[in-house]
């Protein structure tokens, strides 16, 4: 890459964004020093401007930034980093610097919400039921969702036939929880399998 270090006093803005759900997590700033131990590390550091230093993201908090790739803009002075994030990014304790939600997808927020039902202390919720009840449960489940989605898929009620997608879906997060993965993780399969 030629990144043009040059035209703003050395520096150029680095916008970071979740490789696995595509939020924008925060903007920093890099000089050729930070750029370079970025590539180096494979974790994301910044030139300081207050600090006047390199600083690492995550070097006190653990809450590291871990590199997937790099892409400069059209101009060459801007970078677009992708990363995989450990823990909350901003300082505030949140996944991402900036307000409002800006996931790829509803399915990572269901994914949490289905997280947060496993390991809640309500016990009416269903999913934490299921879960409670073994992973063959939840397998056979999966298993009942899928045959009732192919018994709807030969019929022409769309609406019964997008339920029982929605039913799949659900039960198949739950499964990936209850393996303890991910959608990001399943993902990851499909991105390797289209290269």
């Amino acid at each position: 890459m030629k990144i043009d270090f040059d035209k703003e006093n050395g520096l150029v803005p680095a916008i970071v964004q979740n490789y696995q759900n595509g939020s924008v997590l925060m903007l920093g700033y890099m000089n050729r020093e930070a750029y370079k131990k970025t590539c180096e590390t494979k974790k994301v550091t910044f030139f300081s401007r207050s600090k006047q230093r390199l600083w690492t993201k995550g070097e006190t908090s653990g809450n590291f930034l871990n590199v997937v790739s790099i892409s400069e803009d059209c101009d060459n002075d801007a970078l677009l980093i992708l990363v995989i994030p450990e823990g909350p990014t901003c300082h505030t304790g949140t996944d991402s610097c900036f307000k409002g939600s800006f996931q790829q997808s509803f399915l990572y927020d269901l994914e949490a919400t289905i997280s947060e039902r496993i390991t809640g202390s309500d016990e009416n919720s269903y999913t934490k039921k299921l879960v409670e009840k073994g992973i063959n449960k939840v397998a056979q489940k999966v298993g009942e969702e899928a045959v009732e989605l192919v018994i709807e898929a030969k019929d022409n009620n769309r609406e019964l036939f997008l339920n029982e997608a929605a039913d799949l879906l659900y039960h198949v997060l739950i499964l990936l929880r209850a393996k303890d993965t991910s959608l990001a993780a399943v993902e990851e399969v499909l991105k390797s399998r289209s290269r």
